[in-house]
């Protein structure tokens, strides 16, 4: 097999908040003048992770601090040179675009770009096929690989049969936290937080994941610990216009095409993520997110040619946030967040009218997935492999790390 690592890194001039709704808000992002980025600290736990071929940067940065951005990111880079890193940034990134519009003109420039969840996945996907990597293996910036054979259980099954005859095309491990532990921690959660919490339904899940054989089918997804092969990746691409969760969102879409995800209890990560910097941003996001999640499901699930996903067969997570319970869990937990705690002016106005809006964007944009589905195969199939694409990149993301890098620090 012919992996690539792919690892998106959101950057900043710092770590405020931008306007909650707009899309480019991020969990989290690092400000460029950071002393120890986590890019670093991830990179570095790769070091010594056995047979890497190729490691790919996805730089996402705002305009005014892209050039800053990539320079630290250069810096980085350069202090690894055996991970053959590979940097995606703006300029690639409109080379990438313009491939993709050749295959699609009509294509929203929303589906593979370097803002969004799910299209700076799609770009991750885009560029693999065009270097001809067979399996994308995903780590997000905030984590780190425990040991040297991370690839070796990353690939592990990938290709091959289960027991029952069906094909392992996309595997999921999990992350543990700080305290080495994969559970989520319910001993310290917050009145004004418990309608909202996953604990109690991840948790069951986790249980069931962890015990027994290694590899089972999974109802979930850890986009940050995550192997897709090109069988199932030129088929189906992330939902580029979720507000977050894109990672679980693609098993539903893998599911829609009759693709497993499988969980690998033998394969993990630490998750290391740094503090949120706005905590109503993110519930907003999840509003949209879940109204959206259900409305999709919804709409796909009449198409002819797809199979139906049923909140049933995602128990015991994540289907609770499919069903119509969520608009509860929803409206108590904005009024507890808006009665205590910080930024209650904007969780009030979430409560007053966030939700409506966020049902009405759903249904507004339920079927756009359904046209980026259209074209998919036919930009993979133009993308794959590409000599003159693959050329002009690989010039683009690693002349600076190289020579040109070199000669501008001796300068």
């Amino acid at each position: 097999m012919n992996p690539a690592i792919v690892i998106p890194s959101y950057w900043a001039r710092d770590d405020r908040p931008t306007n909650i709704g707009e899309i480019g808000t991020y969990d989290h992002v690092t400000p460029v003048d950071k002393p120890l980025p986590e890019l670093e600290t991830c990179l570095s736990s790769l070091d010594k992770v056995r047979g890497v071929l190729r490691t790919i940067i996805l730089l996402v940065a705002p305009p005014d601090c892209e050039a800053s951005a990539r320079a630290r990111v250069e810096s980085i880079c350069r202090m690894h040179p055996g991970l053959n890193p590979l940097i995606i940034g703006q300029a690639e990134g409109r080379v990438m675009r313009q491939s993709v519009n050749k295959a699609a003109p009509t294509l929203s420039a929303e589906a593979v770009s370097l803002r969004g969840y799910g299209a700076i996945r799609n770009m991750g996907l885009a560029v693999s096929a065009v270097l001809g990597h067979d399996v994308v293996v995903f780590l997000d910036d905030d984590e780190v690989v425990l040991d040297s054979d991370f690839l070796v259980k990353a690939i592990y099954g990938l290709g091959k049969l289960n027991r029952q005859g069906i094909p392992i095309q996309v595997k999921t491990g999990y992350f543990l936290d700080r305290d080495d532990s994969p559970y989520v921690d319910m001993s310290k959660l917050r009145w004004c937080d418990r309608p909202w919490s996953i604990g109690a339904e991840f948790n069951q899940l986790m249980e069931r994941m962890l015990d027994g054989t290694r590899i089972k089918r999974a109802s979930s997804l850890c986009g940050g610990c995550f192997a897709v092969s090109a069988q199932a990746y030129t088929r189906v691409p992330f939902d580029s216009f979720i507000t977050r969760g894109e990672d679980l969102d693609y098993l539903f879409d893998l599911r829609m095409h009759g693709i497993d995800v499988w969980f690998d209890n033998e394969w993990c990560v630490r998750h290391l993520p740094p503090e949120t910097p706005s905590r109503a941003s993110r519930f907003q996001q999840d509003l949209y997110r879940w109204a959206y999640e259900q409305k999709k499901l919804e709409v796909c699930n009449r198409k002819i040619g797809l199979r139906p996903v049923t909140p049933n067969s995602l128990q015991p997570y994540p289907a609770p946030w499919l069903m119509p319970e969520f608009d509860k869990r929803a409206s108590r937990t904005a009024l507890r967040r808006a009665l205590v705690g910080p930024e209650r002016l904007e969780y009030l106005k979430l409560l007053t009218s966030g939700r409506e809006q966020a049902h009405d964007w759903a249904t507004r944009s339920s079927q756009r997935y359904l046209s980026l589905l259209t074209y998919w195969s036919r930009i993979m199939d133009d993308l794959w492999a590409n000599e003159w694409v693959a050329k002009r990149i690989r010039a683009m993301g690693t002349a600076r790390l190289t020579w040109h890098g070199a000669a501008k620090e001796k300068a």
